[in-house]
Formats: structure tokens, C-alpha cells, sequence
């Protein structure tokens, strides 16, 4: 909950936040006051398969967005005249086919799908992966397009059959869909297609494909000359700043209080979460845990060195982002409270709380879904180890836990030496604000203090701010940073914990020949 603060005042940005677990519109003010009352959620599943297939209907995830406008706009309707802009943000690193009518022909493919992990080794043998890696901040792995589309091209090969063969490094086409073969987007592109029958990408979105040449701000020749694609398949780049208007006529007249307002491009849901938390400056760093994890960091200027392990991508085009991130997060924890059968414990808080740190002696590697950072190897999965006949559900419940915070304490180790001046943490998602006792594992994990961010909605809040600022309403330094008092680190448990973390690393090079 935030500190009790005078009522929103005009005028309003709506925020649309599209997520892997539901879509959300929310109404800020100038100051990132989000207005009480006048918010609205679809949730849904995105399910994950056997083969690791993670992959969705894009039109349905467009119609919960249109639920959420519907909603929303029915309980602004008193201040809906004030709202001058929509700002959206989206889980990043999906990936859409689209006709050349403007529809959707291939399932929505997200960031955690890892069908393409063959195809991010061949890229391998293909390309020189440090240079790749500082030109675009990524490395090759299926999270990212390149192998996506050498695996597409594999398996369904009759959708580029009216493509190019790659390498043009000409500029992308501004509108529609151009009439290259098939047209691939991420979900804010497609909802921007969908609106006003024109699309971008904003250098953000693009910065999470493994496309983007960080220094040209252009699609990478490099990159593309090895792919079954030219950049005519791909949406012009433009900075977040550059809004869409004019709504085609049925939404205009569905949603008459935002037909004539900016819609800005979408940017990624990360990036709006630093916004958001109030970390935007080299010393602070965000820590987010949703659905899966994340540590990032902005710095401005010139695209930094990346250092091997972590990513770089981009804010807008005058901030980078630098971090790393995980497939497990709050994830985890549910799935684990599900099969241990201990979603009905009332005092479960309470246990992990009171709980000694690495007393189990269990060992939890939680690569459920594949590793991203630091590793990046999309075969690895989780692993535990360490069990005996006197091992509880708790116990394997608090390892699993303290695993995923190990991660994080390595991605964050790796991150410190870009820091500057006195490091400040802030960690912000649902399953840091609802267990303080995993925010009390992550501060002696890292033995730094972490402030917990009192803001339910970073990545909305966020991309409202950026909105505001793009309208010259607002500069980032005068918006409130709001959290809490900080957990503090135990050295001993820190010290603890550090012979656990080197424990896991040993696991997972046993397993990996790391």
C-alpha cells in the first residue's frame, strides 16, 4: 500500500500493462498517483507443453485488452475527458506472424518458449557471439529471435516461402504489413496494427529481440544476413516518444475519449518496471520477482560494455538497461506450494520466517523452464539435491526459494562492478510484496540492504511516467520514489549463504560442465 497522499489530480495517462499472467489498465496522474477504483484485470494462462512450447492466441490476448479499455473507461467515465495519452507495456521477446491483410497467422510465441535451443547453437557456429553480444546486448539463445526464426523456418518453412533470404539491411517498412511474405511483430505492435492499421517497434521492444544494433539504433546486418528474413518483414524502429493517432473507426467510436489522444509504442515490461520503482540512475538497482525474476539497472548515454552472463537493452534511445533475468520467480514458489500440497497453510509466512537458513542441506538448481542469465544454456533444467527420509515440504519449499535468490545474488555479482556511488536496492512484484521473509533471504543472500517498493503496478506506473515525459510534463527526478524500510543483511547468514550459493555453483557445473 502507498503512504497516504492527496487524491490523483489531472490529467491522467492510461497505462495498458500486457503480461504473461493477465492484462491490467490502470490510471495515473503526473506525480505516478495511480487513481483508486479506476483499474481493471483479465487474467489468463499461457500454457507451457512438454515439447517447450509457450504459446498463446494473439487475438485472444487482444480481446482481454479490449475488456480491460471496456472496463476502465466505464469507471473513469467522470474524468475520462482528462486522460491525454495511453502508454503501453509488454512481456518482451514475443513473437508473431501476420498476413498481409493485418492478421494473425501463427500462435503468439513468448520470451520462455525453448524450441529453438538447437538453432541458438548453430547461430553459434554461424557468428562470433562476443561481438554479437556487445553490438546487440544479447546472447544467442531461444529467448531471442534469431534462433526463433531458424527454428520457424525449420519447422514451417511455407512462411517464408514470400520472404527474402536475409542480409538487405535496408530500412523496415513503416506501415501495414508490406508485401515481403509474412510480417513478424511482438503483441504491441500487433495491438498497434490492430487500432490504427500501422505499426512500430520502439528501440526498447526491439532491444529485446537480439536484433537491434545498439549503436546504429537500426536491424543488424550482421545478424540478419544469416537469417530467412530481410528487414522488410520487420516494423520500422522509432523511439517511444513518437506516439500513433487516430484510432480506426470502430474503436474510435467503441472508445470515443481516447480516439484523438497519443497511443505510444509499447516498451518492455522491464524497463517500465525501473521507471516505476524510481530506479533510474546508475546506483540503484531494481530487483523484480512476478512471474519469473529479474536485476536491472539504467544507465545514460552511450551503449556500456555488457559484461558475458548478463544483457543490455534499452529504455529509449538516450538509456540502456543492463541486468540479467530468470524464467522462475513467483512461478516457482506456486508451482512448489502446489505439488507439496501447501497452498492451505495458513502460517506458511510465518514458517519460512523462522526458518534457519540452508539447515535442510538441500541443494535447489530451479532451472525450470531453461536457463537464461548467466549461463544462457536453454537444455538445463532444475535439479535438487541433498534429499533424505528427514526432508519436509517446507524445507524443500524454503530451498527452492533461497535457490532462485542464489541466481540472483550471482546476476547481481556480476552487475556490481558497473555500478556507482552508494548502491541502493529496491525490489518490487507481487511475491516480494506478499513474503517479507524471502525479501529478508534476498538482503542476506547479497548482503546489501533492500528497500521493498510500495508500488503495487512498477511497470504500469512506469510507462505512465515515460508518457508524461514524452509530453514534457514531467522529468523523472521530480517523480516520488516510494518504499519502504529496509531489510537489513545478517552477516551471519550471509556468510551462510555464500557457502550455499558456491554449493549450487558447484551443482550446476557438475551438471553442465560449466
Amino acid at each position: 500500500m502507498l503512504p497516504t497522499s492527496p487524491a490523483p489530480q489531472p490529467p491522467f495517462v492510461l497505462s495498458l500493462d500486457i503480461g504473461t499472467s493477465s492484462a491490467r489498465a490502470l490510471l495515473f496522474d503526473c506525480q505516478g498517483q495511480a487513481v483508486n477504483g479506476v483499474n481493471s484485470r483479465r487474467e489468463y494462462h499461457i500454457p507451457t507443453r512438454s515439447d517447450g512450447a509457450v504459446e498463446v492466441d494473439a487475438d485472444q490476448l487482444l480481446g482481454y485488452i479490449g475488456e480491460c479499455l471496456d472496463e476502465i473507461l466505464v469507471k473513469a467515465d467522470q474524468i475520462a475527458s482528462s486522460i491525454i495519452a495511453v502508454a503501453t507495456c509488454t512481456f518482451v521477446s514475443s513473437l508473431v506472424g501476420v498476413d498481409q491483410a493485418g492478421l494473425a497467422i501463427t500462435p503468439l510465441i513468448t520470451y520462455a518458449d525453448t524450441r529453438a535451443a538447437a538453432d541458438a547453437v548453430s547461430l553459434r557456429q554461424m557468428l562470433d557471439e562476443e561481438t554479437i553480444h556487445q553490438v546487440t546486448g544479447c546472447h544467442f539463445h531461444p529467448t531471442y529471435l534469431p534462433a526463433r526464426f531458424l527454428w520457424l523456418a525449420r519447422e514451417h518453412p511455407a512462411l517464408f516461402k514470400q520472404g527474402g533470404t536475409g542480409g538487405s539491411g535496408e530500412t523496415g517498412r513503416s506501415g501495414g504489413t508490406g508485401s515481403s511474405g509474412v510480417h513478424w511483430m511482438s503483441i504491441g505492435e500487433y495491438l498497434a496494427l490492430r487500432l490504427f492499421g500501422e505499426t512500430a517497434v520502439s528501440y526498447s521492444v526491439a532491444s529485446w529481440t537480439g536484433l537491434l544494433n545498439h549503436y546504429e539504433l537500426t536491424w543488424d546486418r550482421t545478424v540478419m544476413s544469416v537469417l530467412p528474413i530481410t528487414t522488410a518483414n520487420l516494423s520500422r524502429l522509432q523511439d517511444a516518444d513518437v506516439p500513433f493517432q487516430g484510432l480506426r473507426h470502430e474503436f474510435a467510436a467503441r472508445w470515443p475519449a481516447l480516439s484523438k489522444i497519443p497511443w505510444f509504442p509499447a516498451i518492455g515490461d522491464g524497463a517500465a518496471a525501473n521507471l516505476g520503482s524510481g530506479c533510474v540512475s546508475p546506483h540503484q538497482v531494481a530487483i523484480s520477482l512476478g512471474t519469473s525474476s529479474a536485476i536491472r539497472v539504467v544507465m545514460v548515454g552511450e551503449a556500456p560494455p555488457v559484461p558475458k552472463g548478463l544483457w543490455r537493452y534499452r529504455v529509449d534511445r538516450r538509456r540502456a538497461l543492463l541486468g540479467g533475468a530468470m524464467s522462475e520467480g513467483g512461478n516457482l514458489f506456486a508451482w512448489l506450494k502446489n505439488i507439496l500440497n501447501l497452498n492451505d497453510v495458513n502460517d506458511l509466512e510465518i514458517a519460512l520466517a523462522a526458518s534457519i537458513p540452508d539447515k535442510h542441506g538441500l541443494t535447489f538448481l530451479p532451472l525450470v523452464s531453461g536457463e537464461r542469465s548467466p549461463g544462457w544454456r536453454a537444455e538445463a533444467r532444475a535439479a535438487l539435491a541433498g534429499l533424505s527420509l528427514a526432508t519436509t515440504p517446507l524445507d524443500i519449499l524454503q530451498s527452492g526459494l533461497e535457490g532462485i535468490t542464489y541466481r540472483l545474488a550471482n546476476i547481481f555479482n556480476l552487475l556490481t562492478p558497473l555500478l556507482t556511488g552508494q548502491v541502493e536496492v529496491i525490489a518490487s512484484g507481487g511475491a516480494f510484496l506478499h513474503s517479507p521473509a524471502w525479501l529478508s533471504i534476498l538482503a542476506d543472500a547479497l548482503g546489501q540492504p533492500v528497500k521493498a517498493s510500495l508500488v503495487a503496478e512498477p511497470s504500469a506506473r512506469g510507462v505512465a511516467l515515460q508518457a508524461f515525459e514524452a509530453l514534457h510534463i514531467l522529468d523523472f527526478s521530480q517523480a516520488p520514489t516510494f518504499t519502504g524500510q529496509p531489510h537489513l543483511p545478517n552477516p551471519e547468514r550471509h556468510a551462510i549463504y555464500q557457502k550455499a550459493i558456491q554449493r549450487q555453483q558447484d551443482l550446476y557445473q557438475d551438471l553442465y560442465n560449466a
